[in-house]
């Protein structure tokens, strides 16, 4: 699914709404049984969390992967959970865009901001973070370049430091944003399920 194939593919995609706690959100069936929700500030039309599952060999339903959003950090209640939980102080990486950037953060990271590198590697379609100091290293891709098939472009990348979290910032290209513009006017059109009937609205 990539171009303009994806929206293509958004277009035909069943797609369920429901408004929630000042969030609208949209839920996606694909032709071939991926599931893809989503969730959208009423006010901003920000997104606000974006998750994917698909079926396992078996066909059941699999784990939500999060794409977009807070990471769930609930650890279910278990005599283990002091064993197995995380450490509070382990980095967390979590994706949280604005309207005219792709957005990571990454907290619990204490060195002062000389200590970082944020770089592009255009063939492996990856940014990547170092330290000098050696304590942290990531690789992660931007999905919604490769669903586009658009480079990844070094000068739009660029990252700052405070209060503990590494935040870097990728600037929307303009296919990214005019997709984004075109899908928020296809939104606009599936009424919500919970939005003045009881009824359960599908397109």
């Amino acid at each position: 699914m990539a171009g303009p194939s994806w929206l293509e593919a958004l277009r035909g995609a069943r797609k369920t709404a429901l408004v929630s706690d000042g969030k609208r959100k949209i839920h996606y069936l694909f032709a071939d049984g991926k599931e893809m929700a989503e969730e959208y500030d009423m006010k901003t039309n920000q997104l606000c969390l974006r998750k994917w599952r698909e079926k396992n060999t078996l066909g059941a339903s699999g784990n939500w992967q999060i794409e977009v959003g807070e990471p769930n950090l609930f650890v279910p209640a278990t005599l283990d959970r002091d064993l197995i939980k995380e450490s509070s102080s382990n980095p967390v990486f979590m994706r949280k865009d604005t309207k005219s950037s792709f957005q990571w953060r990454i907290r619990n990271l204490p060195y002062p901001k000389d200590v970082y590198s944020v770089s592009v590697e255009k063939d492996q379609r990856c940014c990547v973070v170092r330290t000098t100091n050696k304590k942290y290293y990531k690789r992660f891709s931007i999905p919604d370049l490769d669903r586009f098939q658009l480079p990844l472009d070094s000068t739009a990348l660029s990252f700052t430091h405070a209060n503990n979290t590494l935040i870097i910032t990728y600037h929307k290209p303009k296919e990214i944003l005019a997709a984004e513009e075109e899908l928020q006017k296809e939104l606009k059109k599936i009424k919500a399920a919970n939005d003045g009937d009881g009824e359960c609205k599908t397109q």
